[in-house]
């Protein structure tokens, strides 16, 4: 057991760098349940009650893709429908935790440092997973704990728990893979957060088609399949472990053949002229921006391309048209489909216009950028190159979206001229929000540079929170308007002001503007 040697001194290295961030995700996420579960006892305090507002819920195509199924009227069954969307959180901080302690501190050199020592070369693999799991574990047992304390059942507690523990273990060992494949962390955890991203949108689709193969072929689907609180399936929690048990036994193996600092697909050698179209700044920055930029695009017009069946769900099911009717029509409720789901696509949209921002850090990290700027590239020119595609970035991938969804619901309806500017303005009004949080993120990288990618991610999270759980909550306005996503018009259908989205644009402009002052008066880290 060389290979594990010095893994107890690596835990506790680990539990030491995050004895802030790891105990503060895990207890806001613990809390969360209990919350959720007040607020529905208070908004729905008898069964008839909970019944009609389930019955509402198992025919909005809305509320299926986002949120899943339901699969009782109880408080707990509700509360474990609720947070469905809330345990992608689970997963998206169990990779990250994992990434940060395996590949980049390998890209940091700080890799190479403590293999020099007595530590053996898995340790530092084994040591992230032993933390990552624990911390999950220790999430599962507090939502129990809590749960059961409110008064709700407590097998249905701990099979929410349990499904809560068991995805972020799926993919902090999807981060452990990821973490072999590639040479930089900035890859291993977009090809991680691509997963999960990809999992929600399979089980959205799924769940929303009223497909339930596709949602099963989702481990968030699985999630939500273990039925907490209605007549639990605790065998769901083997397809669970065989997953992790293969996906751990590939990462472990990958480690084994794999150079220190290197990935399973090698960096290519370049040629040794640039071409044409690779000199510049702005081209440079292209370069490295394309992949993520096309593969976030492509997904989401694939995604903006099959909301067409879910809308059509209006004309098939006697509930819908019901409420329909409430609503002002199929129209009407149309709009607050594509309203809903582009305000969330606008949250997910974030993650790449944050993940933009964080390579100005990763190029000057990793002393890439040095060689650039002792050029004739000035330090605003090089930033600039890069903020270029963190602005028109979310823009493209927005319009995929919009476009996507626009044509194919317009030629269902068969009126394409009305209905595609109007979704394609639905997704696209969400920007401003997208870069005050991009905005953030640079001026971050501008003062603190060390701390741009947990406050930039922690922020994120903080305003999926709030856009989730602030009104169930009944949290006041002023906190609810911390938001930036709170600003925006509702559309398609809501009343459009100009004065909210030029105040957030202004917003994200001064932001990037003092990230930039401040990169031009610090020194290169």
């Amino acid at each position: 057991m060389k290979s594990l040697a010095g893994t107890g001194a690596l835990v506790r290295l680990i539990l030491r760098r995050d004895r802030i961030v790891m105990p503060l995700w895990v207890v806001v996420l613990a809390l969360t349940p209990v919350s959720v579960a007040s607020t529905l006892a208070d908004l729905y305090p008898t069964v008839a009650e909970r019944q009609a507002y389930t019955d509402i819920l198992t025919g909005n195509p809305a509320f299926l893709a986002l949120y899943g199924p339901v699969f009782g009227s109880s408080i707990g069954a509700l509360t474990a429908w609720r947070l469905t969307g809330t345990v992608v959180l689970v997963g998206l901080a169990s990779l990250l935790t994992v990434v940060r302690h395996t590949r980049a501190e390998e890209e940091a050199g700080r890799g190479e440092l403590l293999g020099a020592t007595v530590v053996g070369r898995q340790a530092p693999l084994f040591a992230a997973l032993i933390v990552t799991f624990s911390a999950n574990l220790l999430l599962a047992a507090l939502v129990a704990v809590g749960l059961v304390g409110f008064g709700l059942p407590a097998v249905g507690s701990a099979a929410l728990g349990i499904s809560w523990a068991a995805l972020g273990w799926t993919f902090a060992a999807v981060a452990a893979v990821a973490a072999q494949v590639t040479e930089g962390a900035r890859a291993a955890r977009g090809i991680a957060i691509t997963v999960l991203g990809l999992c929600f949108l399979l089980r959205a689709a799924g769940d929303a088609g009223k497909r339930d193969w596709l949602s099963w072929l989702s481990p968030v689907g699985w999630s939500q399949h273990m039925r907490p609180f209605a007549d639990e399936r605790w065998w769901v929690f083997a397809l669970f472990a065989a997953l992790v048990t293969v996906l751990v036994a590939a990462a472990y193996g990958l480690s084994a053949r794999r150079d220190l600092g290197s990935g399973l697909l090698p960096a290519r050698p370049g040629p040794a002229a640039a071409s044409p179209w690779l000199r510049g700044s702005l081209a440079l920055a292209w370069r490295l921006h394309r992949g993520v930029l096309i593969a976030w695009a492509a997904g989401f017009a694939v995604f903006g391309g099959v909301t067409q069946s879910t809308v059509q769900i209006i004309d098939t099911s006697p509930q819908m048209r019901a409420l329909a009717e409430r609503l002002g029509g199929s129209s009407g409720l149309a709009d607050t489909w594509f309203a809903v789901l582009m305000g969330l696509l606008g949250l997910v949209v974030s993650g790449y216009a944050i993940g933009a921002a964080l390579r100005l850090r990763s190029e000057e990290s990793s002393g890439r950028v040095e060689p650039v700027l002792a050029a004739s590239v000035s330090r605003l020119r090089w930033a600039a190159s890069h903020l270029t595609f963190t602005a028109l970035g979310p823009a493209v991938v927005l319009g995929a979206a919009g476009l996507a969804a626009g044509l194919t619901y317009g030629l269902s309806v068969g009126n394409v001229g009305l209905e595609l500017p109007r979704v394609l303005a639905a997704a696209e009004v969400q920007l401003p929000a997208v870069w005050v949080l991009a905005g953030l993120a640079v001026a971050l990288f501008g003062l603190l540079p060390r701390f741009v990618a947990p406050v930039g991610w922690g922020v994120l999270a903080a305003c999926a929170l709030l856009e989730e759980f602030g009104r169930p909550l009944q949290l006041s306005e002023r906190v609810l308007d911390l938001s930036p996503f709170a600003h925006l018009p509702k559309l398609p259908g809501g009343d459009v002001s100009a004065a909210p989205l030029v105040r957030l644009t202004l917003v994200a402009v001064t932001l990037a503007a003092v990230g930039i002052l401040g990169f031009s008066r610090r020194d290169v880290l």
